[in-house]
């Protein structure tokens, strides 16, 4: 119990980056003279590992696929990632601190760079949606003490 009380929870962010970016667009520039409105896919992903004792990388990932009449119009793969020094803090709050509170401090970076790369393509941005990222961890928890897997 004296250990307990003689330190004191850390959560601090060491840096955040973008880990991986890619455009394709298949189609162009003929997609550009398509004139119907065209119907976005997106899929996200969180991931978390253990890089030392203490300290953690957190990547959300986005894919964006874009299509308008059955072409692709663009696909974009972006994952944008921390590194955070997570110390002290109770084991059972752990999974929750990793796949909700980081993945919701990244998320923003991650939403500016793929409304960025959609743009400098020539694209109209993408504006992705907000997360409920306590939602959808619970969701995948559910899934997996069910044994189904959830994308």
């Amino acid at each position: 119990m004296a250990d307990e009380q003689g330190s004191s929870p850390t959560f601090q962010i060491q840096r955040v980056y973008l880990k991986e970016a890619s455009l394709e667009q298949p189609n162009s520039p003929a997609i550009f003279l398509e004139q119907d409105a065209p119907s976005v896919d997106v899929q996200l992903g969180v991931e978390a590992q253990n890089l030392a004792d203490g300290i953690f990388e957190v990547a959300v990932s986005a894919t964006v696929t874009t299509t308008v009449n059955d072409k692709i119009m663009f696909l974009v793969e972006c994952k944008q990632a921390a590194i955070f020094e997570i110390r002290d803090l109770p084991q059972d709050q752990m999974d929750s601190i990793l796949g909700v509170a980081c993945p919701q401090i990244i998320y923003p970076y991650l939403r500016g760079n793929v409304s960025d790369i959609v743009t400098r393509a020539g694209f109209p941005p993408v504006h992705l949606s907000e997360i409920n990222f306590q939602a959808m961890f619970e969701q995948q928890r559910a899934a997996q003490d069910t044994g189904a897997t959830v994308q």
